[in-house]
Protein backbone atom coordinates (compact mmCIF):
# COMPACT_ATOMS: atom_id res chain seq x y z
CA UNK A 1 0.00 0.00 0.00
CA UNK A 2 1.05 3.68 -0.15
CA UNK A 3 0.80 5.50 2.91
CA UNK A 4 -0.96 8.94 2.91
CA UNK A 5 2.24 10.97 3.95
CA UNK A 6 3.50 9.68 0.74
CA UNK A 7 1.09 11.00 -1.67
CA UNK A 8 1.65 14.35 -3.79
CA UNK A 9 -1.69 16.25 -5.39
CA UNK A 10 -1.47 14.78 -9.15
CA UNK A 11 -1.07 11.24 -8.15
CA UNK A 12 -3.45 8.13 -8.17
CA UNK A 13 -4.66 6.44 -5.17
CA UNK A 14 -5.27 2.76 -5.19
CA UNK A 15 -5.65 0.68 -1.91
CA UNK A 16 -6.71 -0.07 0.96
CA UNK A 17 -7.33 2.47 4.07
CA UNK A 18 -9.30 2.73 7.31
CA UNK A 19 -12.46 5.27 6.43
CA UNK A 20 -12.26 7.21 9.59
CA UNK A 21 -15.42 9.38 8.99
CA UNK A 22 -18.00 9.64 6.40
CA UNK A 23 -20.88 11.86 6.15
CA UNK A 24 -23.61 12.69 3.04
CA UNK A 25 -23.79 16.21 1.92
CA UNK A 26 -25.35 18.38 -0.62
CA UNK A 27 -23.72 20.61 -3.26
CA UNK A 28 -25.50 24.23 -3.62
CA UNK A 29 -27.17 22.88 -6.87
CA UNK A 30 -28.75 20.01 -4.91
CA UNK A 31 -26.49 17.02 -5.69
CA UNK A 32 -26.01 14.91 -3.10
CA UNK A 33 -22.31 13.38 -2.54
CA UNK A 34 -20.56 12.26 0.41
CA UNK A 35 -17.58 13.20 2.72
CA UNK A 36 -15.09 11.00 3.91
CA UNK A 37 -11.78 10.90 5.72
CA UNK A 38 -9.20 8.17 4.76
CA UNK A 39 -6.64 7.31 7.44
CA UNK A 40 -3.86 4.62 7.59
CA UNK A 41 -0.39 4.66 10.32
CA UNK A 42 0.91 7.95 9.03
CA UNK A 43 -1.77 10.60 9.00
CA UNK A 44 -5.12 11.05 7.43
CA UNK A 45 -6.83 12.19 4.09
CA UNK A 46 -9.90 14.16 3.61
CA UNK A 47 -11.97 12.78 0.44
CA UNK A 48 -15.40 13.27 -1.87
CA UNK A 49 -17.58 10.92 -3.77
CA UNK A 50 -18.94 13.23 -6.26
CA UNK A 51 -21.22 10.27 -7.36
CA UNK A 52 -22.41 7.88 -4.41
CA UNK A 53 -24.92 6.07 -5.89
CA UNK A 54 -22.40 5.30 -9.24
CA UNK A 55 -22.10 1.41 -9.71
CA UNK A 56 -18.33 1.90 -8.85
CA UNK A 57 -19.31 2.69 -5.05
CA UNK A 58 -19.82 -0.32 -2.61
CA UNK A 59 -21.54 -0.12 0.37
CA UNK A 60 -19.69 1.11 3.34
CA UNK A 61 -19.82 2.71 7.02
CA UNK A 62 -17.22 4.58 8.75
CA UNK A 63 -14.96 2.54 10.35
CA UNK A 64 -14.70 -0.12 7.61
CA UNK A 65 -11.67 -0.79 5.90
CA UNK A 66 -12.21 0.19 1.86
CA UNK A 67 -10.18 -0.46 -0.79
CA UNK A 68 -10.46 2.90 -2.56
CA UNK A 69 -9.25 4.44 -6.53
CA UNK A 70 -8.83 7.83 -7.10
CA UNK A 71 -7.49 11.22 -8.16
CA UNK A 72 -5.53 13.49 -5.42
CA UNK A 73 -5.67 17.47 -5.90
CA UNK A 74 -4.14 20.47 -3.61
CA UNK A 75 -7.54 22.21 -2.71
CA UNK A 76 -6.98 25.13 -0.35
CA UNK A 77 -3.60 24.04 0.43
CA UNK A 78 -4.37 20.46 1.76
CA UNK A 79 -4.57 17.12 -0.35
CA UNK A 80 -7.78 16.04 -1.28
CA UNK A 81 -8.72 12.73 -2.75
CA UNK A 82 -11.76 12.46 -5.59
CA UNK A 83 -12.72 8.50 -5.04
CA UNK A 84 -13.90 6.87 -8.04
CA UNK A 85 -14.39 3.60 -6.79
CA UNK A 86 -14.76 1.48 -3.73
CA UNK A 87 -15.48 -1.10 -2.32
CA UNK A 88 -15.43 -2.70 1.42
CA UNK A 89 -11.88 -5.11 1.73
CA UNK A 90 -12.21 -8.44 3.07
CA UNK A 91 -10.27 -8.90 6.40
CA UNK A 92 -7.80 -10.95 4.98
CA UNK A 93 -6.96 -8.13 2.42
CA UNK A 94 -5.02 -5.88 5.38
CA UNK A 95 -3.53 -5.50 8.29
CA UNK A 96 -4.68 -3.17 11.45
CA UNK A 97 -1.06 -2.22 12.66
CA UNK A 98 -0.72 -0.13 9.17
CA UNK A 99 -3.94 1.80 9.69
CA UNK A 100 -3.73 3.06 13.96
CA UNK A 101 -0.94 6.35 13.73
CA UNK A 102 1.24 5.25 16.85
CA UNK A 103 3.81 7.30 18.65
CA UNK A 104 6.84 6.82 16.78
CA UNK A 105 8.66 6.94 20.38
CA UNK A 106 9.33 3.94 22.11
CA UNK A 107 6.86 3.13 24.66
CA UNK A 108 8.72 0.85 26.97
CA UNK A 109 10.97 3.29 27.52
CA UNK A 110 8.87 6.37 27.99
CA UNK A 111 7.15 4.21 30.48
CA UNK A 112 10.37 3.17 32.03
CA UNK A 113 11.15 6.82 32.90
CA UNK A 114 7.42 7.45 33.71
CA UNK A 115 8.11 5.07 36.23
CA UNK A 116 11.29 6.55 37.74
CA UNK A 117 9.80 9.45 38.12
CA UNK A 118 6.98 7.93 40.25
CA UNK A 119 10.12 6.41 42.26
CA UNK A 120 11.68 9.81 42.49
CA UNK A 121 8.62 11.40 44.49
CA UNK A 122 10.18 11.73 48.18
CA UNK A 123 6.42 12.62 50.05
CA UNK A 124 4.82 9.20 51.06
CA UNK A 125 1.30 10.88 50.23
CA UNK A 126 1.78 11.04 46.92
CA UNK A 127 3.91 8.98 45.94
CA UNK A 128 1.23 5.94 47.23
CA UNK A 129 -1.05 7.83 45.00
CA UNK A 130 0.83 7.57 41.99
CA UNK A 131 1.84 3.86 42.48
CA UNK A 132 -1.55 3.35 42.88
CA UNK A 133 -2.34 3.95 39.45
CA UNK A 134 1.35 3.42 37.93
CA UNK A 135 2.26 0.44 39.21
CA UNK A 136 -0.53 -1.55 41.11
CA UNK A 137 -2.96 -1.14 38.84
CA UNK A 138 -2.08 -3.14 35.35
CA UNK A 139 -4.87 -2.75 33.72
CA UNK A 140 -5.01 0.73 33.93
CA UNK A 141 -1.33 1.28 32.91
CA UNK A 142 -2.03 -0.66 29.50
CA UNK A 143 -5.11 1.35 28.96
CA UNK A 144 -2.60 4.22 29.22
CA UNK A 145 -0.23 3.42 27.70
CA UNK A 146 -2.47 2.53 24.53
CA UNK A 147 -4.53 5.58 24.37
CA UNK A 148 -4.60 8.84 22.34
CA UNK A 149 -4.18 12.26 24.36
CA UNK A 150 -6.69 14.00 22.25
CA UNK A 151 -9.60 12.93 19.18
CA UNK A 152 -7.69 15.53 17.04
CA UNK A 153 -5.69 18.50 18.52
CA UNK A 154 -2.68 16.92 19.51
CA UNK A 155 -1.28 13.14 20.29
CA UNK A 156 -4.01 11.53 18.50
CA UNK A 157 -2.25 8.19 18.24
CA UNK A 158 -1.74 5.07 20.22
CA UNK A 159 0.92 6.12 23.31
CA UNK A 160 -0.20 10.08 22.59
CA UNK A 161 -1.52 10.06 25.76
CA UNK A 162 1.86 8.30 27.65
CA UNK A 163 4.19 10.77 25.28
CA UNK A 164 1.72 14.08 26.36
CA UNK A 165 2.03 12.98 30.01
CA UNK A 166 5.90 12.47 29.92
CA UNK A 167 6.75 15.62 28.15
CA UNK A 168 4.53 17.78 30.32
CA UNK A 169 5.86 15.94 33.42
CA UNK A 170 9.28 16.87 32.31
CA UNK A 171 8.44 20.49 32.07
CA UNK A 172 7.65 20.92 34.97
CA UNK A 173 10.26 19.07 36.82
CA UNK A 174 12.37 21.83 34.64
CA UNK A 175 9.64 24.10 36.21
CA UNK A 176 10.40 23.14 39.93
CA UNK A 177 14.70 23.13 39.34
CA UNK A 178 14.37 26.90 38.03
CA UNK A 179 11.59 28.04 40.41
CA UNK A 180 11.99 27.38 44.39
CA UNK A 181 8.27 28.56 45.24
CA UNK A 182 7.27 24.83 43.75
CA UNK A 183 6.90 21.92 45.69
CA UNK A 184 8.65 19.60 42.82
CA UNK A 185 6.57 16.86 44.66
CA UNK A 186 3.30 17.93 44.77
CA UNK A 187 4.05 19.62 41.05
CA UNK A 188 5.19 16.29 39.32
CA UNK A 189 2.31 14.32 41.28
CA UNK A 190 -0.44 16.35 39.29
CA UNK A 191 1.45 15.98 35.75
CA UNK A 192 1.38 12.46 35.91
CA UNK A 193 -2.07 12.27 36.57
CA UNK A 194 -3.61 15.67 35.15
CA UNK A 195 -4.67 13.40 32.42
CA UNK A 196 -5.69 9.94 33.67
CA UNK A 197 -9.38 10.75 33.16
CA UNK A 198 -8.82 10.46 29.00
CA UNK A 199 -8.31 6.51 29.52
CA UNK A 200 -12.19 6.87 30.18
CA UNK A 201 -13.30 10.23 28.19
CA UNK A 202 -11.83 9.02 24.69
CA UNK A 203 -12.85 5.14 23.27
CA UNK A 204 -9.80 3.30 21.92
CA UNK A 205 -8.52 3.91 18.31
CA UNK A 206 -10.01 3.32 15.12
CA UNK A 207 -12.75 5.40 16.78
CA UNK A 208 -11.20 7.36 19.17
CA UNK A 209 -14.33 9.25 20.06
CA UNK A 210 -15.84 10.41 23.07
CA UNK A 211 -17.49 8.13 25.10
CA UNK A 212 -20.82 8.75 27.27
CA UNK A 213 -19.01 9.64 30.12
CA UNK A 214 -16.57 11.87 28.40
CA UNK A 215 -19.47 13.26 26.92
CA UNK A 216 -21.02 14.18 29.91
CA UNK A 217 -18.54 15.04 32.86
CA UNK A 218 -15.01 15.37 30.08
CA UNK A 219 -11.29 14.06 31.10
CA UNK A 220 -11.01 16.56 34.34
CA UNK A 221 -13.81 15.64 36.32
CA UNK A 222 -13.35 11.94 35.34
CA UNK A 223 -9.39 12.19 36.31
CA UNK A 224 -10.18 14.32 39.59
CA UNK A 225 -12.86 11.06 41.02
CA UNK A 226 -10.46 8.49 40.38
CA UNK A 227 -7.78 10.48 42.54
CA UNK A 228 -10.11 10.95 45.03
CA UNK A 229 -11.24 7.49 45.09
CA UNK A 230 -7.43 6.69 44.70
CA UNK A 231 -6.74 8.74 48.26
CA UNK A 232 -9.93 7.10 50.16
CA UNK A 233 -7.70 3.81 49.86
CA UNK A 234 -4.89 5.48 51.95
CA UNK A 235 -5.70 5.84 55.36
CA UNK A 236 -5.25 8.96 56.93
CA UNK A 237 -4.56 11.06 53.59
CA UNK A 238 -4.09 14.84 54.37
CA UNK A 239 -7.41 16.68 53.49
CA UNK A 240 -5.24 19.91 52.83
CA UNK A 241 -2.73 17.82 50.33
CA UNK A 242 -5.46 15.88 48.92
CA UNK A 243 -7.42 19.39 48.15
CA UNK A 244 -4.05 20.95 46.61
CA UNK A 245 -3.18 17.50 44.64
CA UNK A 246 -7.07 17.83 43.12
CA UNK A 247 -6.77 21.46 42.34
CA UNK A 248 -4.12 20.90 40.32
CA UNK A 249 -5.91 18.95 38.31
CA UNK A 250 -8.96 20.95 38.03
CA UNK A 251 -7.41 23.59 37.08
CA UNK A 252 -5.07 22.59 34.44
CA UNK A 253 -6.24 24.19 31.40
CA UNK A 254 -5.95 27.42 33.36
CA UNK A 255 -8.56 29.36 31.88
CA UNK A 256 -12.38 28.76 32.47
CA UNK A 257 -13.22 29.12 28.86
CA UNK A 258 -11.00 26.07 28.07
CA UNK A 259 -12.98 23.94 30.57
CA UNK A 260 -11.35 24.33 33.86
CA UNK A 261 -13.64 24.24 36.85
CA UNK A 262 -11.68 26.49 38.30
CA UNK A 263 -8.33 29.02 37.51
CA UNK A 264 -5.33 28.13 38.78
CA UNK A 265 -4.88 29.17 42.59
CA UNK A 266 -1.47 27.32 43.69
CA UNK A 267 1.66 28.30 41.99
CA UNK A 268 1.93 24.39 40.93
CA UNK A 269 -1.56 24.40 39.27
CA UNK A 270 -0.23 27.30 37.20
CA UNK A 271 3.00 25.47 36.32
CA UNK A 272 1.48 23.00 35.22
CA UNK A 273 -1.55 24.73 33.04
CA UNK A 274 1.51 26.66 31.37
CA UNK A 275 3.01 23.24 30.62
CA UNK A 276 -0.18 21.57 29.34
CA UNK A 277 -0.57 24.00 27.00
CA UNK A 278 3.10 24.84 25.89
CA UNK A 279 3.43 20.85 24.75
CA UNK A 280 0.09 20.55 23.72
CA UNK A 281 0.74 23.67 21.09
CA UNK A 282 4.19 22.25 19.98
CA UNK A 283 2.83 19.18 18.90
CA UNK A 284 -0.01 20.93 17.30
CA UNK A 285 2.76 22.84 15.38
CA UNK A 286 4.42 19.42 14.72
CA UNK A 287 1.76 17.85 13.15
CA UNK A 288 0.59 20.75 11.12
CA UNK A 289 4.15 20.65 9.61
CA UNK A 290 4.03 16.90 8.64
CA UNK A 291 0.76 17.33 7.42
CA UNK A 292 1.67 19.84 4.80
CA UNK A 293 5.81 18.75 3.99
CA UNK A 294 4.38 18.24 0.59
CA UNK A 295 2.27 20.99 -0.24
CA UNK A 296 4.43 23.58 -1.38
CA UNK A 297 3.08 25.99 0.35
CA UNK A 298 5.21 28.21 2.83
CA UNK A 299 2.01 29.67 5.03
CA UNK A 300 -0.13 27.08 5.78
CA UNK A 301 -2.82 29.02 6.47
CA UNK A 302 -5.29 30.08 9.79
CA UNK A 303 -4.98 27.72 12.55
CA UNK A 304 -8.13 27.64 14.46
CA UNK A 305 -5.82 26.08 17.47
CA UNK A 306 -3.13 28.62 17.44
CA UNK A 307 -5.91 31.05 15.76
CA UNK A 308 -2.96 32.59 13.45
CA UNK A 309 -1.74 32.02 9.83
CA UNK A 310 1.26 29.60 10.26
CA UNK A 311 4.84 29.66 8.32
CA UNK A 312 7.55 27.16 9.27
CA UNK A 313 10.65 28.79 9.96
CA UNK A 314 13.77 29.26 7.52
CA UNK A 315 15.95 26.68 7.25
Amino acid sequence: MRYINEMDAGSRVSGIYLCKYRQSAVTKNGKAYDNVILMDKTGTLNGKIWDPDSPGIDEFDALDYVDVVGDVTNFNGALQVSIKRLRKAHPDEYNPADYLPSTDKNQDAMLHELLAIVNSVQNPWLKQVLEHFFVSDQAFVRRFCEATAAKTIHHGFIGGLLEHTLSVTRLCDFYAESYPILNRDLLVSAALLHDIGKVTELSPLPANDYTDAGQLLGHIVIGTEMIHDAIREIPDFPDRLANELKHCVVAHHGELEYGSPKKPALAEALALSLADITDARMETLKELFQANEKSGNEWLGFSRVLDSNVRKTSQ
